[in-house]
């Protein structure tokens, strides 16, 4: 198990390396400029202001140059300075972060509790009216977006004290019921496309377990039909879902850039929203990059989990 945990995380590095090219690169890639933006409501400026301004705002070297600096920053853990603000980047993220990861958890957590029961459901009752409902369920998940589901929330709960947080953020510590009660409403607006996702996979998955002969072998020593269902057959379908869920929690995370503009909540979505406004590279380069390796940090611990529950899975990459 040692060597496979460093072989992965050995993967990582040439990862994160692209990812910082493609993010450093396509950033640039926007139309327009901080600097023209800035320039945009000023008067004139001399040549020699006009040198300054591109220094201070990093347009005074080449492209390739400003990457290997940037990079050089980054080890050092400095990701630089707000064009718009001059403040830090770093400590902006930091403090926006915990909201976004929380509201992502909670779309996570959300999406399994209605995903993995309504999948069992309908496995357990194939081609009943039931599956009917929980097979049109997941496509009505998979067909809204998130935006509008949002949207619709807002209006059809805005009347409704505590439902909504714009911007009255209120951490789990200083009140957990408040805390869950202004996160419900994002979280499902997040969450409930990823519900359908996992309904689907639970419900194909566990059609697909409940032909195995060791499930058969069980029903037929008599144990219990929930024995049967939830230690036999649900513990070996939902390796599948563990994947999914992985891969998908990155782009839950990404997916709040949105909902939170939507619901006013200040994480790290509308500061993202708010530096691509203004060009603020930096700090747009922080935060896609942040985002990036969260996400193959937890496709890493997705790997391991699975590599634990399915220890299949282990000795073949142990092989190669």
């Amino acid at each position: 198990m040692g060597k496979y945990i460093i072989k992965r995380l050995l993967s990582l590095v040439p990862v994160l390396i692209g990812v910082s090219l493609i993010v450093f690169f396509l950033v640039r890639m926007i139309p327009g400029s901080a600097l023209q933006m800035y320039m945009g409501t000023q008067v004139e400026a001399t040549p020699e202001q006009m040198e300054e301004l591109k220094r201070l705002f990093g347009e005074d070297k080449p492209i390739p140059v400003l990457y290997i600096e940037w990079v050089g920053d980054l080890l050092k853990g400095d990701f630089g300075y707000s064009l718009r603000t001059g403040r830090p980047v770093l400590p902006d993220i930091l403090n926006r972060l915990p909201i976004s990861l929380e509201l992502t958890l909670y779309s996570l957590i959300l999406a399994l509790l209605i995903g993995i029961p309504l999948g069992v459901l309908s496995s357990l009752r194939q081609n009943t009216f039931g599956d009917f409902l929980n097979r049109v369920f997941g496509l009505i998940g998979l067909s809204l977006p998130q935006f509008w589901l949002a949207a619709l929330m807002v209006i059809a709960f805005s009347n409704s004290q505590g439902w909504i947080p714009m911007g009255n953020y209120i951490s789990l510590l200083q009140d957990p019921l408040k805390n869950l009660k202004m996160f419900f409403l994002p979280s499902l607006a997040i969450g409930f496309g990823f519900a359908a996702v996992v309904m689907r996979y639970t419900r194909n998955s566990m059609l697909e377990v409940l032909q195995m002969d060791y499930v058969r072998t069980a029903k037929a020593k008599g144990l219990p039909h929930r024995k049967v269902i939830l230690i036999h057959a649900l513990k070996n379908a939902i390796l599948p879902v563990i994947t999914v869920t992985g891969f998908n929690a990155g782009y839950l995370l990404g997916g709040s850039i949105v909902i939170e503009e939507v619901f006013a909540l200040p994480g790290m979505g509308r500061l993202a929203l708010y530096a691509i406004n203004q060009r603020d590279y930096p700090v747009i380069q922080a935060i896609v990059l942040v985002i990036a390796t969260l996400f193959v940090l937890v496709n890493l611990v997705t790997d391991l989990v699975y590599a634990l529950a399915d220890p299949r899975i282990r000795l073949v990459d142990e092989k190669r």
